[in-house]
């Protein structure tokens, strides 16, 4: 397995404020990470940095050996970069086709494939962005991200606040997306359970740190190590 991103003893943050200190992780080419932390430990920093959002103060971002760390987000979103922020971040005055079809690039993730993955979006390809429920406005950004047609995904929080039929629905895509087409991913999320059952491995944040590293499967099996790590008391 060969890797695809290797961060080294990064640190950023917002202004002159550093959130994140000498976080250092590699991913390989077609591997799953799931990034857990309690609230405020520092993750959605951690992915709003690799896209390139946050000011960083040291360290490296590499994505298939290219430096990223010096570009600006649009050039690490040509350079293989997918991102799904919690906002969203869809063009709501524009129908579900033209957001598509706006940041569509070359290669296997097309619009029509986005709509076979989530017939919601296809039934509504005419609709504009503000006229979509929580869950089809995750589905479009997540379609979004992917007819850029990335190295990596980057999924901060997906399932938040969203029904538990949708949850569902979303989950099976991400599996889909990940381990049936073979597609990089980096997820926040606050159901560790649901994310760990489909990540290869994972890293535990806190205070802007890692704490722990190590495999999906291990993690998931021990609840009660887990628990501990995310502040969870029983």
């Amino acid at each position: 397995m060969s890797e695809l991103l290797k961060v080294e003893q990064l640190r950023a943050g917002y202004g002159e404020a550093v959130v994140l200190h000498d976080i250092s992780f590699a991913l390989g080419e077609g591997q799953t990470l799931a990034l857990l932390g309690r609230n405020g430990t520092g993750k959605t920093t951690l992915i709003n940095t690799l896209a390139g959002a946050t000011r960083q103060h040291g360290g490296t971002i590499a994505l298939g050996g290219r430096a990223l760390h010096k570009l600006p987000s649009h050039e690490r979103a040509a350079a293989g970069i997918g991102w799904v922020p919690q906002e969203r971040n869809i063009f709501k005055s524009l129908t579900v086709h033209e957001n598509l079809t706006a940041v569509q690039r070359p290669g296997r993730w097309t619009p029509e494939r986005v709509y076979e993955m989530f017939p919601r979006l296809a039934e509504r390809k005419g609709n504009l962005g503000t006229q979509l429920s929580g869950g089809e406005q995750q589905m479009l950004a997540m379609g979004r991200a992917l007819v850029v047609n990335p190295r990596l995904l980057l999924l901060d929080e997906p399932l938040e606040g969203l029904a538990p039929i949708i949850v569902t629905e979303l989950l099976r895509a991400i599996s889909r997306i990940t381990r049936h087409e073979g597609l990089s991913a980096i997820i926040v999320e606050q159901h560790p359970q649901a994310i760990l059952a489909i990540s290869d491995s994972a890293i535990v944040l806190d205070h802007g740190t890692v704490v722990h590293a190590d495999a999906a499967s291990t993690l998931r099996a021990a609840p009660e190590l887990l628990d501990r790590l995310l502040g969870v008391a029983r």
